[in-house]
């Protein structure tokens, strides 16, 4: 089967899903905007771009196709405003083309994958990040900047909030990610107190969802439970479980971004974008192991070097000056996610 064949099955989800953003966000003002959405074929971009062709929004994506799969865009190739390009923004300057608003969403991100190339990843968030800034220079772009709560580190203030500093190792097997974004952070905010850019930067805590890879070293914890579940295959939770993480659908993500976007409160702000709901990775194992019915069993593993113990945004900040919440459960994001993925492996 191919690409366009596989996005037609479980497209149901998604464009329910597009369909309740837009009807919880509202028509955003983002009408034939000239958008350039790096990594635009990766989980979150390919997200972004529907939702951007769909409200008649210009749409460049870009992606050297690293993590991101061709199918997640494969269906907005033909539509009207939208165009790919294969290229890799730390080696490349981007296109000669003033544009309303960047977002910023090339990199790896699932930790296994990023420490198996950590020169690509530091070089995407540095020289990557500086290509996109020099490009919203000359445009006077608005810029978005997708970074992530991996910035605050093994935090000792949980809940975190956006004015935490972090604490991070900048030595060790995570921190080419870790580090990357805090640098590709701290960039943002050189150019804007030099240029005066409009950038605005969320970091992004744990996001799932469909589209979400579920193989080999791309696969973090949820897509793995899945993948494991759905095969019948051991559960495998690193650790003893108890470390917790705050897990947020990709919907309530998305919503929360074009929110960001298009708020004149967020001008030159950074906001968290998650779940303020904390569980043990044990309690998602186990709701993965309940929901799908499997006879899987869960094994525990040792628990990676630098892995934090506890993660949980404070979003009272986007609470209040974006007015954004998450709006969807984890059982009820699980779900939807599993059926999504369920549907895929079986060419439905």
């Amino acid at each position: 089967m191919d690409d366009r064949g596989v996005l037609q099955l479980s497209d149901t989800i998604i464009r329910s899903d597009v369909q309740e953003i837009l009807r919880v966000v509202g028509l955003v003002g983002l009408q034939s905007k000239r958008i350039l959405v790096t990594g635009g074929a990766g989980l979150i971009g390919s997200w972004l771009c529907d939702l951007l062709i769909s409200l008649n929004a210009k749409v460049d994506c870009l992606d050297n196709f690293s993590t991101g799969l061709r199918a997640n865009i494969q269906h907005l190739l033909d539509r009207p405003g939208f165009t790919l390009e294969n290229l890799d923004i730390a080696q490349a300057s981007l296109p000669d083309v003033k544009y309303d608003l960047i977002l910023h969403f090339a990199s790896r991100a699932s930790p296994e994958e990023y420490q198996q190339h950590p020169i690509e990843t530091l070089m995407t968030n540095a020289e990557g990040t500086r290509n996109v800034l020099e490009a919203a220079r000359l445009g006077d772009s608005v810029t978005l900047f997708a970074s992530s709560s991996e910035v605050y580190g093994s935090a000792e203030e949980v809940p975190t909030p956006e004015t935490y500093w972090g604490k991070v190792n900048p030595v060790g097997p995570r921190s080419c990610y870790d580090e990357g974004k805090r640098y590709g952070e701290a960039l943002c905010m050189a150019y804007s107190r030099t240029y005066d850019l409009d950038v605005r930067i969320v970091r992004i805590f744990n996001t799932y969802g469909p589209r979400i890879r579920t193989d080999g070293a791309y696969a973090r914890a949820v897509p793995r439970f899945i993948r494991q579940a759905l095969n019948n295959e051991e559960i495998t939770v690193f650790g003893d479980g108890k470390q917790t993480r705050s897990f947020c659908y990709i919907a309530d993500t998305i919503a929360g971004i074009l929110k960001t976007i298009t708020s004149s409160a967020a001008r030159k702000e950074v906001f968290n974008l998650g779940n303020p709901e904390e569980v043990t990775i044990l309690d998602v194992a186990s709701k993965v192991k309940r929901i799908t019915a499997t006879s899987s069993s869960i094994v525990y593993k040792a628990l990676p070097r630098d892995d934090p113990r506890r993660r949980c945004p404070q979003i009272s900040k986007a609470t209040r000056l974006l007015s954004w919440s998450p709006r969807i459960s984890l059982e009820d994001g699980l779900t939807r996610t599993i059926s999504w993925t369920r549907n895929v492996a079986a060419g439905r």
